[in-house]
């Protein structure tokens, strides 16, 4: 059996509100697996929940005030626990805020845009701020730190979850940033790749007709729960978990992957952008 780690409950407001479940769970002299019992959530769900790992669901919070006898309290501030893991980030995304931590593979398509997992800071913030033109420089900040923290999925020492990118050959013509800091966007992805952190194709962009040419697309699966999908407009998002839906929208990210240059070439597209940029060359 592995150590038991102690939960740091001053790190943040996901951790606290985990550290005081588990010393209440605790003290009533149950188990994870006792505490979930009649639920429709398993141990490990709720383990993660003690660590601050994941956020609280409603209806297990309300089942947990039930059988620990603590008179609503897990549900009123579970509310704040959502509210504190997606700061810097719209309502809308929190569902993919969790997802992507415990997603087994992640399948993104963003034909205007690099996708915020992708992006730098730099590059993060300059579409924050065409995004909200009049917004106070410290609500700009959070959300270029947010986004930032996202990128964290790739570091060593997380579980890296499987990850594949089709990007617009456009984005690497795309003026969004001053050159050296375009080419420090396009080496940031390049080097993700070559670490085998992510999977990159381009799709050029000369390529004609292809099965996405409307909206974007963040498909994840996951070892234990059923596929999403995740869509995005300007200022709204939506998650479908629908299965007929996934399944179509599996068919046309594997078709646009299909139209795609493979790896390899793309990998090579991204890394001469890169150094076209830095060398102040212009491109066709």
């Amino acid at each position: 059996m592995g150590q038991r780690k102690d939960i740091d409950g001053s790190a943040s407001v996901p951790t606290f509100y985990g550290k005081e479940l588990r010393w209440k769970r605790e003290e009533a002299g149950l188990t994870l697996q006792q505490l979930v019992d009649g639920s429709f959530y398993g141990p490990s769900h709720l383990s993660e929940i003690e660590r601050g790992e994941r956020r609280m669901p409603a209806e297990l919070a309300e089942h947990v005030d039930r059988v620990l006898g603590t008179d609503g309290f897990f549900k009123r501030r579970c509310e704040d626990v959502r509210n504190a893991k997606r700061r810097g980030h719209a309502r809308y995304f929190e569902r993919v805020l969790e997802a992507e931590k415990h997603a087994e593979t992640i399948e993104e398509w963003c034909p205007t845009l690099i996708p915020g997992l992708l992006q730098t800071d730099s590059y993060a913030r300059a579409v924050v701020r065409a995004t909200h033109p009049l917004a106070p420089d410290d609500e700009v900040e959070e959300k270029v730190a947010a986004r930032m923290a996202r990128g964290r999925l790739f570091e060593d020492d997380h579980r890296t979850p499987v990850y594949w990118a089709v990007l617009s050959e456009s984005l690497l013509r795309q003026p969004i940033l001053p050159p050296q800091e375009t080419a420090e966007q396009l080496e940031h992805i390049a080097t993700l790749a070559r670490r085998h952190r992510i999977v990159p194709q381009i799709l050029p962009w000369n390529c004609g007709a292809h099965p996405f040419m409307l909206g974007t697309a963040m498909l994840m699966t996951f070892p234990d729960a059923p596929p999403l999908v995740y869509t995005e407009a300007l200022h709204s998002g939506n998650t479908i978990d629908d299965p007929g839906l996934v399944k179509e929208y599996r068919r046309s990210y594997d078709l646009l992957r299909a139209a795609a240059l493979p790896p390899k070439a793309s990998l090579a597209l991204i890394e001469q952008a890169a150094e076209d940029d830095r060398n102040g060359k212009q491109r066709d």
